[in-house]
């Protein structure tokens, strides 16, 4: 997968894969490749999200203490 893919590029590109599945026009070959593709993509928005959950803890976790201060 493209190493410069934003969360948003890969959302953009799900949306448009589900709609061209969803309109049932496509080769049973052609679908199952935009599936595949639409599962690495989910991978890569799942993992951005738990990165960006992660990054928010640490900061609220950080602020914290200087709260409580």
């Amino acid at each position: 997968m493209d190493e410069k893919l934003t969360f948003e590029q890969a959302m953009l590109r799900l949306e448009q894969i589900v709609a061209k599945l969803e309109s049932g026009k496509c080769p049973l070959d052609e679908s199952i490749a935009l599936f595949e593709e639409g599962t690495r993509l989910t991978g890569f928005c799942r993992q951005s999200l738990d990165a960006a959950e992660q990054k928010i803890r640490q900061l609220t976790d950080a602020a914290a203490p200087a709260a409580e201060d």
